[in-house]
């Protein structure tokens, strides 16, 4: 790592050896990094509370409060657990390695040390480090974007937030898994995030949609499915955001999928994304009542659409009307991609 961008970059050295701390010091200054030196678990603590360090050089024999249970608070806190941790001991034993590498720490070295090493080592942490914060910060825009999309029109602000939490609802009910139900809450959110690509006159036209119109419409899965195909973190929202207007009957689209080529987080977010677009103001309709609602959703099942299992479950879910806003022009027919 070239010192420029080390200058940045901010290592902690926990360690009650003066000899020890003083040479990992002088090694890392050496680098460009800068560095802060304390001798025991508490002072520890209390240093990454007042200045988070890019990463932690922790001594396992600590006073006050020992190197492992330092490790572990850091560890089980939402806010230091990406730290990246070198455990540096004396003891060089497979037993102190496991229970190091169980209580969470990244690295693991044995003193005496060689400082090419220990350099050699906070480089390629912090070179990891540096790509989680670029995948977090790549992953923070798309989820900007998505509520960007909302923010387009008044008529569907708040509408992922709602179909996620009826996802998640109805996931519960299936008894599915937590981490599925987890998978649901992050990535409903961006299930409309391609509409950013359809122009606002489209969006918030009150009548009717032409054919061509229409067509813009039903691009959006696609447009959105390659906003995230880049990035990998969320690269598994692609089924929900591709599929999300897919038919049990192969009438939908943009894939014209059929049964359980349609994945079941893809049906349950289906059948919610439907009911909250229902039941929700638009430009060309008032909201349409709950109960209507469900019997839309049952209709559409009966006939092919959604999975009727899930839409007799998603009936039974404890939901009120909710009139989003005032009628706009009606329609005289509700078409199922909005």
């Amino acid at each position: 790592m070239a010192k420029d961008a080390a200058r940045s970059q901010h290592i902690l050295v926990v360690d009650d050896q003066p000899s020890i701390s003083a040479l990992l010091r002088h090694g890392l200054l050496a680098e460009g990094y800068s560095v802060t030196v304390v001798e025991d678990g508490q002072a520890a603590l209390e240093a990454v509370a007042t200045c988070t360090p890019d990463l932690i050089l922790l001594d396992l024999d600590l006073p006050i409060i020992p190197g492992d249970e330092v490790c572990r608070r850091l560890k089980r806190d939402p806010r230091t657990r990406w730290i990246p941790i070198i455990m540096v001991t004396a003891m060089n034993d497979s037993v102190h390695r496991i229970a190091a590498w169980e209580d969470g720490a990244d690295e693991y070295l044995t003193k005496p040390f060689h400082l090419v090493e220990v350099m050699a080592r906070c480089r390629s942490l912090l070179r990891i480090r540096q790509l989680i914060e670029e995948r977090d910060s790549a992953e923070a825009v798309v989820f900007a974007l998505a509520r960007a999309v909302e923010a387009k029109s008044w008529f569907t602000h708040g509408h992922s937030e709602r179909v996620t939490n009826l996802c998640i609802q109805l996931a519960e009910v299936v008894g599915l898994p937590n981490d599925k139900i987890e998978v649901l809450r992050k990535e409903a959110l961006l299930h409309d995030i391609g509409k950013i690509s359809i122009p606002d006159a489209i969006l918030n036209k009150p009548g009717p949609l032409t054919c061509q119109e229409y067509e813009i419409i039903r691009e959006h899965p696609v447009q959105g499915a390659h906003i995230v195909e880049p990035l990998v973190s969320v690269r598994t929202a692609v089924p929900l955001i591709r599929w999300h207007h897919e038919r049990l009957d192969g009438q939908g689209y943009p894939d014209g999928l059929c049964g359980d080529e349609i994945p079941l987080l893809v049906r349950i977010l289906s059948v919610c994304d439907i009911y909250d677009s229902l039941s929700s103001d638009r430009p060309y309709r008032a909201p349409i009542p709950h109960e209507v609602c469900l019997e839309m959703l049952r209709d559409n099942a009966l006939h092919g659409g959604f999975d009727p299992e899930l839409v007799a479950l998603f009936t039974e879910l404890p939901l009120e009307a909710r009139v989003v806003g005032a009628s706009r022009l009606p329609r005289a027919h509700v078409h199922y991609g909005d």
